[in-house]
């Protein structure tokens, strides 16, 4: 009967007593004191607490149990799995390892260069080389060049690693975000056997350090939020926003693509702005403290980041190195090598002067022995960035013949505006001379060709004369607003005949100019690319104690910003097309990849995990479809957005997809030179978001029914992971299976470069690194392919047991050889500039005779460019050291001319003879044996084409002889 019998309630205390405290009950003797009511329920959890769970908040809000942290640790000894095998292989150059191997070599050895990308992935990549011992001596000259010396695994294991730490990342981030542990195991898996994502994680790349520190912010941003959500201003919170802030800045000192992530973590805080200004709860003043606490840690930080980055690359690279011709006067002046003693700041007649070109990265007036082969086929006027006594001149005046013999004795003339002038080539005695002729690059009617003309003892005429045309001077020099003034005036150089500036711009030369860049005469010359000034100065009369001028050295901050002007220049104008570039609208339909390397009927070739890749778009376009729908839907008056579940993934789901959308859709905008690889930030994105959708579309599911889904989609994308791993790998294939694996016929990887057995890999031998004699001919650029002639010692290319390219270029352009369709070839790299494109530009002058003296011209043109590899030595000229020099360069171009002519006599005499033989017309009707008929089949092979070149170049050189 007792236990039907009610308590009776204890009576309630007078007024102003406190309540006693509970007793407790026989049937709840330990009453809870976190009991929570519903209301009090649903405001915890949307706070993070889970159910039956102490009210101990877990850093960034993620509740991991130790059954995950088991399950994150065999992720990631899966995913060092998947990218460190074979790291070894191959023991080769691969794609732009051309490019960033290099870099780090130069890092090595202190040189400057200049990259388009900024240097955190690159001093990481040095790091681990410097680490292990290397030196820097190996040049990554040419894809498939065998590494020698070189601590390429160390190098590959950075971006190798950083590619394994994305896959617990990408884990964290969806359980950070409340997705269930399954549906955060199916995206790591996702981002694991990712064939796009491994390929590019195993090379010395730039691409893998970029995709960690993305997956990093987003991680940190994702666990900020939680917290801000929870309680801000704690000392979590202040960890999580600063850790965010050093990840943005680590993100964008890879590659500027990190902007991206920047513009994608602004959106969001926008938006928590904007729901705080909305809060009535929120005072002004909190507000004002969230809003300075995220510009501090989401701007300020980065960029100090940023700028450290950049403070390390000034400190290691201190010496002189091939990028100086990019930057600007002063800049180079701080580098060591390129120090200029103070000069002379009168100028007059009679002074030896140097000049410079303003705009184009302040390249010298230069002239050589060499001449154009077409046009007047005078002496060779070029933009040079290098100090060489080629660039020395000195000024007469034209108008004043008084002191043309005794300017070395009289008093100093100053030039003022107006003054009309000559100047007159050291070396060569020739004067600076503009005609009424097309230069033979820019031919255009406004532009006249600028040559060295004259001889010694000659005057000159009227062509030879300019008018000094004073543009500005400095602030500081009043007088260098009125005369010529060292370092301090900018003029123009009007000529008194045409009326046209002298002018230059960044157009280069073919290999005939060295690539040197082309100096005009314009007649509508843009300003900035007519103006000059003289860098240095000397004359006898001037007394050592003359004034004296130099460069004011920039600063940290002022260098800084140079390098940002010449970095966005240069990107936005990569324009140039590539073998395997693509367009942005064909990335997320995986319509092509990209060739990385080909060798012993082996290739890398870039592709992705079909079965990833299209997953992720569909779950892109599932979410713009859905929530289309459910806008219409509150238009009409639902109220779907009352629902938590519906708000949970749209705020999940509509973050990832930002995050997608910023990192795509940009590239639309971009005209420069792209690739599949610069879409894997946006397919990040969008494997999170295909996790998201999974775990709303299965929400409703059992957790072993989900589990099973997921398993079959991880079942999936291994299958076509391994289906695809050779060309990931480099490892052997078979013409069947690769031909079963193509799917699309824009994929364009070479299913002829593998055997039909396995077997036969077993009886190829590596290929050996040899010299490698040969000559190309063709490669002009009509677009005819060049054709690599091998000498009696060389490799069969056809055979396919050697990769066909043979790079004599400069790094900064395709590397020479058979370039054609399946063809590996390295990224653009407009900075690259000690070594020359073999292939002339021009269609028809043929290329003059190179010196033969080993001290070669170094041709490293402002603007890209390649040139003769040599040392500049003592700052002399490498074209013109010495009278000796000279006559020995001419000697023997003489014999070589002989032989040439010989070698056409033989031939011509061998052609006439065979034709008497075979002819059946009269000898008077018979075309000359010289000349080679318009249907006159060319022999077969490349040796019978190169034949009939050599007969062509004959004729065009030695027409007399040929006929004769």
């Amino acid at each position: 009967m007792s236990g039907h019998v009610r308590a009776r309630r204890p009576a309630s205390p007078p007024p102003g007593v406190p309540h006693a405290a509970p007793i407790a009950s026989q049937r709840f003797p330990h009453p809870r004191d976190d009991h929570l009511d519903a209301d009090a329920r649903r405001a915890a959890a949307s706070k993070g607490f889970a159910p039956g769970r102490s009210k101990q908040y877990p850093p960034g809000g993620l509740n991991l149990t130790s059954g995950e942290v088991k399950l994150l640790f065999v992720l990631v000894l899966v995913a060092a799995g998947v990218r460190l095998f074979r790291l070894s292989k191959p023991n080769s150059v691969v794609f732009d390892e051309v490019h960033f191997g290099k870099f780090a070599s130069k890092y090595i050895k202190t040189q400057y260069f200049v990259d388009v990308h900024p240097p955190l992935a690159k001093l990481l990549i040095t790091l681990a080389a410097f680490l292990f011992g290397y030196d820097g001596q190996f040049d990554f000259k040419d894809i498939g060049k065998i590494y020698e010396h070189v601590p390429y695994v160390a190098m590959r294991m950075v971006p190798a690693t950083l590619g394994v730490a994305t896959v617990p990342l990408a884990y964290l981030t969806l359980r950070s975000l409340d997705c269930r542990a399954t549906t955060a195991l199916l995206a790591s898996l996702f981002i694991t056997f990712e064939n796009g994502l491994v390929t590019q994680s195993r090379h010395i790349l730039l691409d893998s350090p970029l995709i960690f520190f993305t997956a990093l912010t987003t991680f940190f941003w994702c666990g900020f939020s939680n917290e801000d959500k929870h309680k801000p201003f704690t000392s979590s919170w202040w960890t999580w926003l600063t850790l965010t802030g050093l990840s943005l800045g680590a993100v964008v000192s890879c590659k500027w693509v990190g902007l991206f992530t920047i513009a994608t973590v602004g959106v969001s805080t926008l938006l928590q702005l904007w729901n705080l200004l909305g809060d009535l709860r929120v005072p002004p003043k909190l507000f004002v403290r969230h809003f300075i606490a995220r510009t501090i840690c989401l701007i300020a930080v980065p960029i100090v980041f940023y700028m450290i980055m950049f403070q390390i690359h000034f400190l290691i690279l201190e010496n002189s190195g091939d990028g100086d011709g990019f930057m600007s006067s002063e800049f180079q002046h701080t580098l060591g090598g390129r120090g200029m003693a103070d000069t002379f700041a009168d100028i007059g007649v009679g002074s030896q002067v140097t000049i410079r070109h303003v705009n184009t990265q302040g390249g010298y007036l230069h002239s050589h022995v060499h001449t154009y082969p077409g046009g007047s086929k005078q002496q060779q006027v070029t933009l040079y960035p290098h100090r060489d006594q080629n660039n020395d001149w000195r000024i007469f005046n034209s108008s004043d013949h008084s002191g043309a013999d005794d300017w070395d004795s009289a008093p100093l003339s100053y030039i003022t505006a107006g003054t009309r002038i000559k100047l007159q080539h050291i070396v060569t005695e020739k004067r600076l001379h503009s005609h009424d002729l097309r230069p033979p690059v820019s031919d255009v009617d406004f532009q006249n060709e600028v040559s060295a003309y004259g001889m010694p003892g000659f005057a000159g005429d009227a062509n030879d004369d300019w008018y000094v045309e004073i543009d500005h001077g400095d602030k500081r020099d009043k007088e260098s607003k009125k005369r010529l003034r060292t370092i301090r005036t900018v003029f123009r150089l009007r000529h008194a005949l045409t009326g046209c500036y002298l002018f230059s711009h960044k157009v280069k030369l073919p290999d005939w100019g060295f690539e040197q860049q082309e100096v005009t005469c314009n007649k509508n010359a843009v300003r900035e690319n007519s103006l000059w000034f003289i860098e240095t100065a000397q004359h006898p009369v001037l007394p050592l104690d003359a004034p004296k001028v130099n460069y004011k050295l920039p600063g940290f901050f002022a260098k800084f910003i140079e390098l940002q002007q010449v970095m966005w220049t240069t990107n936005a104008g990569l324009t140039d097309r590539h073998t395997y570039d693509s367009r942005p609208d064909s990335w997320p339909r995986l319509r092509r990849g990209i060739n990385f390397w080909v060798k012993d009927h082996k290739q890398i070739y870039l592709i992705g995990n079909p079965v990833v890749w299209f997953l992720s778009t569909a779950a892109v376009l599932a979410y713009v479809t859905v929530r289309a729908f459910l806008v219409l839907r509150a238009q009409r008056g639902y109220r779907d957005f009352d629902n938590t579940k519906v708000v949970k993934y749209d705020s999940l789901c509509g973050f990832l997809f930002v995050g997608w959308f910023l990192h795509y859709f940009p590239f639309f905008l971009m005209g420069r030179q792209l690739f599949l690889h610069h879409y894997f930030p946006a397919l990040y994105f969008a494997v999170l978001l295909t996790g998201a959708s999974f775990d709303l579309v299965t929400s409703t599911l059992r957790p072993r029914v989900r589990l099973q889904i997921a398993g079959v989609f991880v079942i999936l994308a291994i299958w076509q992971f391994s289906r695809f791993s050779p060309l990931a790998y480099g490892t052997p294939w078979t013409k069947s299976q690769c031909l079963k694996a193509k799917v699309f016929k824009t994929w364009d990887f070479s299913c002829n470069d593998f055997l039909d057995e396995y077997s036969q890999y077993n009886h190829i031998a590596a290929t050996p690194q040899i010299p490698v004699a040969h000559t190309t001919v063709g490669g002009e650029a009509d677009g005819r392919p060049a054709i690599v002639v091998p000498h009696d010692n060389e490799p069969n290319l056809a055979q396919g047991n050697v990769d066909p390219v043979h790079a004599d270029g400069g790094d900064d352009n395709e590397t020479t050889g058979v370039r054609g369709e399946n063809v590996p070839e390295p990224g653009h790299n407009v900075f690259g500039a000690d070594e020359v494109d073999v292939k002339s530009k021009n269609d028809h002058a043929p290329p003059e005779p190179l010196p033969t003296t080993t001290e070669r011209e170094i041709i490293a043109v402002a603007g890209g460019g390649g040139g003769v590899a040599g040392p500049v030595i003592g700052g002399t000229s490498a074209e013109v050291k010495k009278e000796e020099v000279k006559k020995q360069e001419v000697k023997k171009e003489e014999v070589k001319k002989e032989e040439v002519k010989e070698a056409v006599k033989e031939n011509t005499t061998e052609t006439a003879a065979t034709k008497e033989e075979t002819t059946t017309t009269p000898p008077a009707a018979a075309e000359p044996a010289t000349e080679v008929p318009e249907k006159k089949p060319v022999p077969a092979g490349p040796l019978g084409e190169a034949e009939h070149e050599a007969k062509v170049a004959a004729e065009e050189l030695f027409p007399d002889e040929v006929k004769r």
